[in-house]
C-alpha cells in the first residue's frame, strides 16, 4: 500500500485548531502566548517568514516551548555549523510554486498555471546544537509606530470606551490612550497600539483599498472570519513593529465561530492569513 500523501493544509489547520482549543478558556490565541509576537526568521536568508507560516511557527513554538524565533531546514542549520539534535521532530512551513499546465482540447492557445503547495520541514534553534547565538535584545522603545500609523492617512477619532471601524464614515474610533492599561505581557502603550492596528486592518477592507469580501467564501461566518483576519493582521504588524500583542476580550465570542470554520474548511486559515498579508502590505505602502 502506498504511503498517504502529506496534506500540509490539513496538518497546519489541525495544529492551529489544537492550539486555539488549548487556550480557549483564557480566550487567547496562539500568537498571544509563548514566543508569539516576534516574527519568525529563517536562519539562512535572514528574512522573516510571511503569511500562514508566521502563524504556523508561532503555534509550534508555543506548543513545544521554543523560545527562539530562528528556524531553518536540516541543511540550512548544517551550513551554519550547527546540527539538529537526534530525535527532534520537524515543524512544517508551506511554499507555493506556480506550475504551467498544458492546455486541453478546444483551448490549445491558452496555457494555464496552478499553484501547488509544497511542505518544507524546519527546526527551531532550540532543537539544534553547535550554534553561537546572539543575545536577545528587549525592545524598550517604539520609535516607528506613530510614523507608520500616520503614513496610512486613516481618519482616527479618539473618544468613548470602544474601539471600532465605521465603514460609512470611513473612520476608526479609539478610546483615549490614557484609558488603556498594561498587563503581564504588554504595556499600556502596546495595548493601545495593538488595538489600533487591529482596527487599521479592518480599515483596509473597502473596495477602494483591498476590496475584501469574505461572504462568498464563508457565508454567515464572514464577519467572524473578518475578525480573525484583523487579529492576524494586527499580530503580523505587531511582530514587525516590536509590539507585544494584547488580547482583546471581545474576541472570546468569536472562538467558537473560528473553530467551526477551521474544522470544516482546511484552507480557511490560509485564506485568512493571505488576506491579512494583503492588508498589511497595503498599510505598508
Amino acid at each position: 500500500m502506498s504511503k498517504e500523501r502529506f496534506d500540509i493544509h490539513q496538518h497546519l489547520t489541525d495544529r492551529i485548531v489544537a492550539a486555539i482549543e488549548a487556550g480557549a478558556g483564557q480566550w487567547q490565541m496562539p500568537w498571544h502566548r509563548g514566543s508569539g509576537g516576534r516574527a519568525p526568521v529563517n536562519i539562512s536568508s535572514g528574512n522573516a517568514y510571511r503569511g500562514v507560516n508566521v502563524l504556523a511557527l508561532w503555534v509550534e513554538a508555543q506548543v513545544n516551548g521554543y523560545g527562539s524565533h530562528l528556524w531553518g531546514t536540516f541543511r540550512q542549520w548544517a551550513d551554519k555549523g550547527a546540527s539538529v539534535r537526534k530525535g527532534q521532530k520537524a515543524s512544517y512551513v508551506v511554499f507555493y510554486k506556480e506550475i504551467e499546465v498544458e492546455p486541453g482540447e478546444g483551448n490549445e492557445d491558452e496555457r494555464k498555471s496552478r499553484l501547488f503547495a509544497r511542505a518544507t520541514p524546519v527546526f527551531n534553534a532550540d532543537q539544534v546544537e553547535g550554534l553561537e547565538r546572539a543575545p536577545v535584545v528587549a525592545v524598550t522603545e517604539l520609535p516607528d509606530v506613530d510614523g507608520f500609523i500616520a503614513s496610512t492617512k486613516a481618519a482616527i477619532v479618539h473618544g468613548g470606551h470602544r474601539a471600532y471601524y465605521v465603514p460609512k464614515l470611513d473612520e476608526i474610533h479609539m478610546p483615549p490612550r490614557e484609558l488603556f492599561t498594561g498587563s503581564a505581557t504588554s504595556s499600556a502603550t502596546e495595548a493601545y497600539y495593538s488595538t489600533l492596528l487591529h482596527e487599521l486592518t479592518h480599515w483596509t477592507g473597502p473596495a477602494h483599498r483591498c476590496a475584501r469580501d469574505l461572504s462568498g467564501r464563508f457565508g454567515t461566518e464572514a464577519y467572524a472570519m473578518e475578525e480573525l483576519l484583523a487579529e492576524l493582521g494586527a499580530a503580523f504588524l505587531c511582530a514587525e513593529l516590536g509590539i507585544a500583542v494584547e488580547p482583546r476580550a471581545d474576541h472570546a465570542q468569536y472562538l467558537a465561530h473560528w473553530l467551526k470554520v477551521l474544522k470544516a474548511d482546511k484552507r480557511a486559515i490560509f485564506t485568512a492569513a493571505s488576506k491579512a498579508g494583503e492588508a498589511v502590505a497595503f498599510l505598508r505602502k
